[in-house]
């Protein structure tokens, strides 16, 4: 995360004010929001803190809050934003180049609030400690979205309602400006660090998409050590949002592209993401997704206007330094001796496969420098992940093809168990469903009337219960609330060894990639294929 005096806003429905004084004064798991608790269960003051209040009482905020909303009838409904909640996060350099502490930054976020948040019943308070003891000061400023007084009618006031008592916080665009612009104001005032926040931010990374970044990880980092315990090496170690992996694809495809139309091409035939245009603005479809993300949400630099630009420096730059080059003529076959040494690259294989190289003379060499990228990263891929000889890199895509086999069965195992239970969860409820028909046909003086009109009901119980007598060790009948429990865990059983089986069906197909490209550098003919997994075939070999 960042901090460098910025601004953040959160609107909140929540009609008890009083999990914000909480928040406040007490501890809280900056993962999970829950507050921490003592040994005894009661809260943990925070070990640093300043609180004030305008225009109520800190420590009642709550009950005033309450009352006012009352008296205009206002905040009543569910979907009502209820409060407001601004951040101000200094630099965590502001301690020592400013000499920026607790009192100072809650004298700051006092003035901030009266100035800009004029009527209104408002919390301040500062922390000391930071977003996750990254030490940044912080102020929150939280404010009843309904104001207490009349005021006088500011700038930022659009509408006259704006200034009067009875009347909610109304955050325009133009407000929005306004609070960014009275924070700098105030930054450079005190000789604080800040950035430019009226520019729009070259990377857009919101509190959502960090989190998840977080979230990801850490679960990343837990699949590792189970693979790590299993013997293998992981596949990846760091977690990329699917926001990430658009802004590395895009800025990638921007630095190579000389038009458009090559730009759109290279997002979709190396990363499989869809460049869409509307209205004048550039969107992307992820390849996992059904949903476009526009530009706008990545970031200024993803934007239709400056990736234009981009690619018309890079046309001109590639022009200057065309024309600046000797001209050496047609390489000699000592230059292409030298580069096909190099990647370990057999073009001649590859071409003779391939019926448009053959026709087009142009295509062909485009293939040959599309091989050679492919077995540069080949010869990269297997130095980065040590595999010295081709008898490593055989026991690693036999030890990953195995570890595959073994998360796939497993989880053919619990989708079984989740077949059988949801099919217990069926003949239960209609056993349930049917039950009071069946005792009154019990109880009934004339049995063969009674199942002449219930006789469906009385096929469907009778039906359900021989089954689950059959499936019962003991020929009692289940509970449906312990089915439904057992159901829950083995849906997340299946969607961890779900998670397993993709890691490790990837990874095998990776290194099958690999060791297809280095039988192409040996000359060694294709792997057989005896497979009990699709496109995961034998090595043979010995050395690289």
């Amino acid at each position: 995360m960042i901090f460098i005096a910025v601004l953040k806003h959160i609107t909140s429905k929540n009609a008890d004010y009083g999990a914000s004084q909480r928040y406040l004064i007490f501890q809280h798991d900056e993962h999970t929001g829950k507050p921490i608790l003592d040994e005894n269960g009661n809260f943990v003051l925070r070990e640093e803190y300043y609180l004030d209040g305008i225009n109520c009482s800190p420590f009642t905020f709550d009950t005033e809050c309450r009352e006012l909303n009352a008296y205009f009838h206002k905040n009543q409904n569910y979907n009502e934003i209820k409060s407001h909640h601004y951040i101000i996060s200094f630099d965590p350099k502001d301690r020592e180049k400013s000499g920026l502490d607790g009192e100072r930054a809650q004298q700051l976020g006092l003035e901030y609030a009266e100035k800009n948040f004029p009527g209104h019943q408002t919390l301040v308070c500062t922390h000391t400690d930071g977003y996750n003891g990254s030490g940044n000061i912080h102020v929150h400023i939280i404010i009843n979205s309904v104001r207490k007084f009349d005021v006088e009618r500011q700038e930022f006031m659009k509408r006259s309602c704006d200034s009067r008592a009875g009347y909610k916080h109304h955050l325009t665009n133009g407000y929005l400006a306004h609070l960014k612009q009275s924070l700098m104001d105030m930054c450079r005032r005190e000789n604080l660090n800040q950035v430019e926040l009226l520019s729009p931010a070259e990377e857009k990374i919101t509190e959502r998409e960090y989190r998840a970044k977080r979230r990801g990880q850490e679960k990343l980092e837990q699949l590792n050590k189970q693979i790590i315990a299993d013997g293998a090496a992981p596949r990846k170690t760091s977690f990329q949002t699917q926001k990430q992996f658009l802004r590395d694809a895009i800025d990638e495809a921007s630095r190579n592209a000389g038009t458009q139309e090559e730009f759109q091409k290279i997002l979709l035939e190396k990363y499989g993401i869809t460049l869409k245009e509307s209205r004048g603005r550039f969107s992307y479809l992820h390849p996992e997704r059904n949903k476009v993300i526009t530009g706008r949400a990545l970031g200024a630099h993803y934007e239709k206007e400056y990736l234009l630009k981009l690619i018309i420096e890079n046309t001109k730059a590639e022009h200057t330094r065309a024309d600046a080059a000797p001209d050496y003529g047609k390489p000699d076959d000592t230059s292409i001796t030298i580069l096909f040494i190099k990647s370990d690259l057999r073009l001649v294989t590859d071409l003779q496969s391939c019926i448009k190289a053959r026709q087009n003379s142009f295509y062909a060499q485009k293939v040959k420098l599309s091989n050679l990228k492919e077995m540069a990263k080949t010869v990269a891929y297997i130095q980065e992940h040590g595999y010295d000889t081709r008898d490593s890199l055989d026991r690693s895509f036999t030890s990953i093809k195995e570890q595959a086999a073994l998360s796939r069965k497993a989880l053919k195992a619990t989708e079984e168990q989740l077949r059988e239970i949801n099919e217990q969860i069926h003949y239960t409820g209609q056993y349930l469903a049917n039950k009071s028909v069946y005792s009154e046909f019990c109880s009934s003086k004339d049995k063969g009337k009674f199942r002449k009109e219930h006789s469906s009901e009385i096929t469907l119980y009778e039906t359900s219960r021989k089954f689950l007598k059959e499936k019962s060790d003991d020929g009692s009948l289940p509970s449906m609330k312990l089915l439904k429990e057992k159901k829950a865990e083995l849906l997340k059983q299946k969607k961890a060894e779900q998670e397993q089986y993709h890691y490790y069906r990837d990874y095998q197909k990776e290194l099958h990639t690999v060791c297809s490209n280095v039988n192409i550098i040996l000359g060694k003919e294709p792997p057989s294929q005896t497979v009990s997994e699709k496109g995961s075939p034998s090595l043979n070999g010995s050395s690289t």
